[in-house]
């Protein structure tokens, strides 16, 4: 049976970003729709899985092991498994993209504690 989780359903003060995990509905991937306002970041982080960034609106600065990378509507980037990965958004605007998470549960792990 299909499952819809609707926005309606939200709550008026949830986070702009919305996080997905897939297990619960029977789905093998999970992700986190992304909103964020200019000069926010996610610090350093591992997954012992594959990410896939697409981003859909904005600026953006990746860090992904020992490469920096700007990238913005319609780029996409691949982290593999274990390596340190992070974003800014430097961009004027929002930035808006996908964060696919290839597993059922979304699984991370800060390197700096100040950043969980």
């Amino acid at each position: 049976m299909p499952h819809i989780l609707r926005a309606a359903d939200r709550p008026k003060d949830a986070p702009k970003t919305i996080k997905f995990e897939g297990g619960p509905y029977g789905a093998a991937v999970s992700f986190f729709a992304v909103v964020s306002d200019p000069g926010k970041r996610v610090g350093l982080h591992v997954h012992p899985y594959t990410e896939t960034w697409m981003v859909q609106e904005g600026t953006v600065r990746f860090r992904a092991g020992e490469q920096t990378v700007e990238a913005g509507p319609g780029d996409i980037m691949i982290v593999e498994p274990e390596t340190p990965h992070g974003f800014d958004n430097i961009g004027d605007g929002v930035l808006k993209m996908m964060c696919i998470h290839d597993g059922p549960r979304i699984t991370q792990t800060f390197l700096d504690p100040a950043d969980a």
